[in-house]
């Protein structure tokens, strides 16, 4: 079913071995951007507004942080390649977990490193990592996914 904000929710995509993967009822999003500037700001609001209509507004926040470093780091990758393919967002919320996927075309890996104290750049997987339960970076065929997970409050509770 889609949602009025083009989110796609109550399907079972039961992919082996995914992070948050399970047979659970699933609400999962789909936005695909040009890798430009003008999408990490649009893929983070949709994150808000997606998280928000799922009823998971505790963890707008530190979402829309992780999209940003994540959308950022993949239009980076994707904006110097040949037809500039582009960038897509996945959101998909289990009952244990959101789990934040990035996806772009980029044949290099995900290279983390140490940014110096006057560094204006590479500090955003520090960020991803800093914020969510885990994360990882994965290759599926010509695509390259980095995903981040982070844990559903059980009602009347504290995060697992």
């Amino acid at each position: 079913m889609i949602s009025g904000t083009g989110a796609v929710t109550g399907r079972t995509y039961p992919r082996a071995g995914a992070p948050g993967a399970g047979t659970a009822p699933r609400r999962t999003s789909v936005l695909e951007l040009a890798p430009l500037p003008g999408a990490i700001p649009c893929a983070r609001l949709h994150a808000v507004h997606i998280l928000h209509e799922w009823g998971l507004r505790e963890l707008a926040g530190d979402a829309a942080l992780i999209v940003s470093e994540l959308m950022t780091n993949a239009a980076d990758a994707s904006v110097v390649l040949p037809g500039r393919p582009p960038i897509t967002l996945r959101l998909l919320a289990t009952e244990k977990a959101l789990v934040i996927e990035v996806w772009d075309h980029s044949p290099l890996d995900l290279e983390p490193r140490e940014a110096g104290p006057d560094a204006e750049c590479g500090r955003g997987l520090t960020v991803v990592a800093a914020l969510s339960e885990r994360w990882g970076c994965k290759r599926t065929g010509h695509r390259k996914v980095v995903w981040a997970e982070l844990a559903l409050k059980p009602p009347g509770g504290m995060r697992r």
